[in-house]
């Protein structure tokens, strides 16, 4: 079976997309580590959030992909920050650095929590155009743990392995998923199997969201159904083509598929 970590399009994103490091606050050892892909004359980049301390490269796929046919894409690795207050003033001054006004986010699990109040601490002077939520939730309780999370950072790697391999299905599971748990598994603790109630209050927090669902793909979609996660990724970024808003480089946009565009835009913008 061979694994993500060795696989070819995972060496070649190693080789070609370099991983840049930059300080925004006071505190010199809070730093931000991102992948930036695609055309920089892109002033609305999709950025990427992963989860919990998640690395930026869980992405790298939908990196290869979604530069390659014209858009920029950001994956982040952000530094500890305590309080999601810390980390919105944060990401906020790494948006001013790279001279962003506004962008579109894909928060995985913690991710997408973090993308959320982000959203909310710029409400008065909005960064975020756009929101996409892979397997995210809006409160942290869900996170309650029993007394054994006051061990974990007792426990050697491969003791913490086997306690998140353990919140996985033991059943026969696709070979895809199974690197894709694996790859997440060396890199960050992240319990992302969401409860029906963490769902269902997701559904009621955003009623007129558009839902994507895969059948199948497990906590990791990303990773392991890559090219259905980047088709409906590119469904959404869509409605912006033809705008300030685009993520997408013009030239990579058919004159009929503006104007298409435009149209669409006109018509919502009379219906309001």
């Amino acid at each position: 079976m061979g694994e993500i970590k060795v696989s070819p399009d995972y060496n070649w994103f190693r080789s070609t997309v370099p991983l840049k490091k930059i300080i925004v606050d006071d505190d010199d050892s809070k730093i931000w580590s991102l992948y930036d892909a695609g055309p920089r004359n892109i002033r609305c980049p999709l950025i990427f959030l992963p989860p919990v301390s998640g690395t930026a490269d869980v992405f790298f796929q939908q990196i290869l992909a979604l530069s390659g046919w014209g858009y920029r894409v950001i994956a982040l690795q952000y530094p500890v920050y305590w309080d999601h207050l810390e980390f919105c003033d944060g990401f906020r001054k790494l948006l001013d650095h790279l001279q962003l006004d506004k962008v579109h986010l894909f928060g995985a699990s913690l991710g997408g929590f973090l993308a959320q109040k982000f959203a909310e601490y710029t409400h008065k002077s909005p960064r975020v155009h756009s929101l996409i939520l892979c397997n995210s939730f809006s409160d942290t309780s869900i996170f309650n743990q029993t007394w054994s999370a006051n061990s974990f950072w007792l426990m050697p790697s491969f003791m913490l392995k086997k306690i998140v391999l353990g919140n996985f299905s033991s059943g026969p599971v696709d070979p895809m998923m199974v690197d894709a748990i694996d790859f997440m598994v060396d890199r960050v603790f992240d319990q992302s199997a969401l409860s029906t109630e963490a769902k269902e209050e997701m559904y009621k927090l955003y009623p007129n969201a558009r839902r994507a669902h895969l059948k199948t793909g497990g906590n990791f979609p990303y990773l392991c159904r890559s090219a259905e996660v980047n088709l409906y990724v590119q469904i959404h970024l869509l409605q912006f083509h033809g705008t300030k808003y685009a993520a997408i480089d013009p030239s990579m946009v058919s004159a009929e598929e503006l104007e298409v565009q435009k149209g669409n835009l006109g018509l919502s913008q009379e219906e309001q």
